[in-house]
């Protein structure tokens, strides 16, 4: 049987919904053969997604998916097959999880001002030793009945230019390739086209991606449109960049986004895969 791949999901150590093993073992009844769990700005889920990979019999790459600043820009990078003991990135990962506690006390400020309290000691409580993230504030508007949705919720709140948004540098994007290579992972551009960016602007941050050592770029997602895909592709071998493949799965509630339910990877992209030792 051919391998299945998916090396782009979350569990709840980030904003996923299930477990590291829960993720792995739904991964195992959609046949996928490997998997790699890519919390937001954290590895904490690795340790039990490696126990129950094995369980599974899955191969399981130890990922991560950091949070940079580029050019004032929010850009999301994968680190495939990474060291989480590698003591640079945990460094790395640490300050991260500082900003990322740095903006959920901001918004909270924000939503407060728009008479809507208690966020911030609701969130921190449910998250526990997760990641917070915008959707777990996003879950705090729904179960109050402040939107009826997610959706809702960013548009009205927490997108870009609402009134809860909070802007945050990241990581310099430079950095964050540097984490993922000297922890002995591969460096992967997640989403590409989810940033709206301009052509220009996209071949501009795939020059300077490739010059501080990044090596693929994802090119089928759980959300790609057939169109998506052949621009995704094109980048890919217009810049001699590697190309991944990943759900970006978060939860069984999202029916759009599934565990190993992605289109195949052109026949003629060079799969990142081939660049890690399975």
């Amino acid at each position: 049987m051919p391998e299945k791949y998916d090396l782009h999901c979350h569990s709840l150590a980030s904003d996923g919904t299930l477990t590291p093993t829960e993720v792995i073992n739904r991964a195992k009844e959609n046949q996928v053969t490997v998997l790699s769990l890519t919390d937001h700005d954290t590895t904490s889920g690795i340790a039990e997604a490696r126990q129950a990979a094995r369980i599974a019999g899955i191969n399981l790459l130890p990922g991560i998916e950091l949070s940079t600043t580029w050019k004032n820009k929010t850009l999301h990078i994968i680190g495939l097959n990474i060291d989480p003991d590698c003591s640079e990135l945990k460094t790395g990962i640490a300050k991260l999880q500082t900003k990322r506690l740095l903006r959920a006390e901001k918004i909270a400020e924000k939503l407060t001002k728009k008479n809507i309290a208690g966020a911030y000691d609701a969130i921190t409580k449910a998250a526990g030793k997760s990641m917070i993230t915008r959707t777990h504030f996003a879950d705090f508007l729904v179960a109050n009945q402040h939107v009826t949705s997610h959706q809702q919720a960013f548009d009205t709140y927490l997108g870009q230019g609402k009134s809860a948004y909070v802007s945050i540098q990241w990581a310099e994007l430079e950095s964050a390739i540097s984490w993922i290579k000297n922890s002995g992972g591969v460096a992967v551009l997640a989403h590409p086209l989810r940033y709206k960016l301009t052509a220009s602007w996209i071949r501009r941050l795939l020059i300077a991606f490739k010059e501080m050592g990044g090596e693929a770029i994802e090119v089928v997602t759980g959300r790609s449109t057939e169109q998506d895909i052949i621009i995704s592709a094109k980048y890919a071998r217009d810049f001699d960049l590697s190309g991944s493949i990943g759900s970006d799965f978060h939860s069984p509630t999202n029916v759009w986004v599934e565990l190993g339910r992605l289109a195949p990877l052109p026949a003629d992209i060079t799969p990142v895969w081939s660049k890690i030792d399975l």
